[in-house]
């Protein structure tokens, strides 16, 4: 027998958002903290510095190859707390649904969320359920806070960038960009799949291994070529990237190319940027390469004195492009 699908009651804090609480939530995300259901939760004294990042996801489709909306919200908040050198301790996740969504979605999206999480080794503490009413939301919206502890050789961050310093990326690019863009074009995506995923191990990796990353970034909105321009714009250099070391998919690039689009500026959900100093570029893409999710890390460039564009592109002939960052996101809502 079907069920009755999210209405406005959901929302309202009464009986019907307790009842949604207590079987769609707590079952998929129990633990201690949200298991109490207080106004707050309470938790253990973290040592050290803590940082905290904030994000909203509002991907369209929320179901994609690869992932959905509950394992991206957790991957992309983990994410951001890893590149700045913080171990994730706490999630806060709040979902404003739209009134009409089918109960069997939001079911598999929280638990997706929980099985993201556990891959992670960290707990959605608390939340928060809206609905808003049928036409104004587009079936589901999930905002997310995450907490985490700084670890001794974390990034200090773009200002630490020096001219020769190598730039790395863990994996292929535009995979995520990529499923989304052909899912909303009617174009079936084959064997591609987005790269949503953790990169906490990455970054743990190249601690461990004493290697000191002077920047690291998730390129997610923007991809790639929006991260390395901003870095460079922040650090006052430029960046020069070979086209041929650049890790695109054989779909990825089939796909832009039917579209219209450049892999570098297509979203990614797993990967990792790693500006280094040249005399460790080596040994971290070692340490990175011992990891499944970290296989295919490649160096990329490296940094240059200014010049008039922040990238600088060389093609496989030795040509030379000025690059600069588009003054919009070619495909929105990628996350």
């Amino acid at each position: 027998m079907e069920r009755e699908p999210i209405a406005l009651g959901h929302g309202g804090g009464g009986r019907m958002t307790s009842d949604l609480i207590r079987e769609v939530f707590l079952p998929a995300l129990a633990n201690p903290r949200l298991e109490a259901l207080g106004d707050a939760a309470r938790l253990d004294p973290v040592p050290g510095r803590l940082a905290m990042t904030t994000d909203a996801f509002v991907v369209s489709p929320q179901d994609f190859p690869g992932g959905d909306i509950g394992a991206l919200a957790i991957f992309g908040t983990v994410n951001d707390l890893a590149v700045s050198g913080a171990r994730p301790v706490a999630i806060s996740a709040a979902f404003i649904l739209e009134e009409g969504l089918a109960r069997d979605d939001l079911e598999r999206w929280v638990a997706s969320m929980a099985l993201a999480a556990r891959r992670c080794s960290v707990e959605v503490v608390t939340g928060d359920t809206k609905v808003v009413p049928r036409g104004q939301g587009d079936r589901a919206y999930v905002v997310t806070t995450g907490l985490g502890a700084v670890q001794a050789g974390a990034p200090p961050g773009p200002e630490a960038i020096r001219e020769g310093d190598e730039v790395l990326v863990s994996g292929p690019v535009g995979d995520h960009g990529a499923v989304i863009a052909a899912l909303r074009n009617a174009l079936d995506p084959g064997t591609l799949r987005s790269d949503c995923g953790p990169v906490w191990d990455l970054v743990e990796a190249l601690l461990a291994a004493g290697a000191t990353p002077r920047f690291l970034r998730d390129p997610t909105r923007g991809g790639l070529g929006t991260v390395l321009g901003e870095m460079a714009e922040a650090s006052g250099l430029s960046v020069e990237v070979r086209d041929d070391a650049l890790p695109v998919r054989p779909e990825v690039a089939g796909l832009c190319d039917l579209l219209g689009l450049d892999p570098i500026f297509l979203a990614c959900e797993g990967r990792v940027v790693a500006v280094m100093p040249s005399e460790q570029a080596e040994e971290a893409l070692r340490a990175w390469r011992r990891l499944p999710s970290g296989q295919e890390a490649t160096r990329i460039g490296r940094v240059v004195q200014r010049a008039p564009a922040p990238i600088v592109r060389v093609t496989p002939y030795g040509g030379r492009r000025l690059c600069d960052v588009p003054a919009a996101e070619p495909l929105p809502r990628i996350c």
